[in-house]
């Protein structure tokens, strides 16, 4: 017992500590420090581990997809091509991925503007996904009924629209996820199912990915930063103004400064810049728009932000109050994530020597970058004289 007082009185006793210490060989002390250093950094590493939010693999069916023949009627399941094989290369100009999440009331209105602009500026060579995310209403069957009616009329071709039904809720991030993974175009949109956002601003922002498109590498997000004195988000609830502020105080803390509108369901990527952000993308949830702003500065991919007409439209899916706390708290685990090594970057994004140019911040908001197109092969300057000429 005595010895055990001892050592107790040892520990309570700051003097005692500090003399042992400062008593320690050197080479001693730094190796007791290395351990510690180590051994927290490896809890570290393992709970974060623990806590990091990994996708789950699809399910079987989660690989095909729902459309109508020529008769108006929907067909059995078909298989989804795989964007990022290798091997896989585009037939189509653009293509469309609609989050959906028991969007039965709202997604007529979004697919007959969506539609009405793809087949007047890109004809015949579109294409437009729903991907289902877990619903429990009637969103896929209101697609399809809504795609066939529209092919009685004369106003759309069989399989331009896509349903992907997905088993169980990931997300609105792991939605646009699945959907990018089997896209057709040589660029990819996506666009909210409410239809906030004007879609014909689909052309603005074809027009300036083109100009900053590094080695077929480019993302333009659309924003409604410009609108933030507008009726629009000024009679906005207190509440919800205060969350974005402070929401927009939190991405400055953690790298994303550039940026006036992180949050616009309205963002269009190259085809190579799909592939290298989606096939590393994590977060599933609401933060998925900010991983993919990090992937893309880390990759070396430029960002252009482009103002978006935008009104408010009621039935939102978003808890301000709860999923404004789970965004910080997944803001900060991607943050963490990446910083320690839990969620490794992979290949993709521009060149070496590119990437080293856009090295400190790769958002050039409308800035003309116009040694973007130094690097672009005649294929891809084809293609682009093409897409301009279809989008006049």
């Amino acid at each position: 017992m005595g010895s055990v007082h001892g050592a107790w009185g040892f520990i309570r006793d700051p003097l005692s500590i500090l003399s042992v210490i400062s008593s320690a060989p050197p080479s001693l002390l730094f190796s007791a420090l290395l351990a510690i250093a180590v051994g927290g950094f490896i809890s570290l590493y393992l709970f974060l581990n623990l806590l990091a939010h990994h996708p789950r693999p699809p399910h079987n069916s989660e690989k095909t997809y729902l459309s109508i023949d020529s008769d108006g009627n929907p067909t059995p399941p078909a298989p989804l091509p795989d964007a990022f094989n290798p091997s896989s290369t585009p037939i189509l100009d653009i293509s469309v991925i609609v989050p959906a999440y028991n969007e039965s009331a709202r997604l007529p209105g979004m697919l007959a503007e969506a539609i009405t602009f793809l087949a007047s500026h890109y004809p015949n060579s579109w294409e437009l996904l729903i991907v289902d995310d877990g619903s429990s209403d009637s969103t896929i069957s209101t697609a399809l009924e809504w795609a066939g009616k529209r092919l009685s009329l004369g106003e759309l071709q069989p399989d331009r629209i896509r349903a992907i039904p997905l088993v169980k809720n990931r997300g609105k991030g792991g939605a646009v996820t699945h959907g990018m993974r089997h896209i057709r175009g040589r660029y990819a949109v996506f666009a909210d199912a409410d239809g906030a956002t004007k879609f014909s601003d689909l052309k603005t922002l074809m027009e300036k990915i083109q100009e900053i498109e590094v080695d077929g590498h480019g993302i333009a997000i659309g924003s409604r930063a410009h609108m933030v004195n507008t009726d629009a988000v000024v009679q906005r609830s207190f509440i919800r103004n205060f969350l974005m502020h402070s929401f927009h105080t939190l991405l400055r803390t953690v790298g994303v400064r550039d940026i006036g509108d992180t949050q616009c369901g309205f963002k269009l990527f190259s085809r190579a810049a799909a592939e290298a952000v989606f096939s590393d993308l994590r977060t599933e949830g609401w933060i998925f728009d900010i991983e993919i702003l990090l992937l893309a500065r880390y990759k070396g991919i430029p960002v252009v932000e482009v103002p978006v007409s935008w009104h408010e439209v009621e039935g939102t899916k978003m808890n301000l109050v709860k999923d404004s706390v789970r965004m910080a708290w997944d803001l900060g685990m991607v943050r963490v994530s990446y910083a320690v090594g839990v969620y490794t970057i992979g290949e993709g994004g521009p060149g070496r020597g590119r990437r080293k140019s856009c090295e400190g911040g790769v958002v050039v908001g409308e800035k003309q970058n116009h040694e973007a197109q130094d690097g672009d092969n005649q294929d891809e300057v084809r293609n682009r004289e093409q897409l301009n000429g279809r989008a006049k």
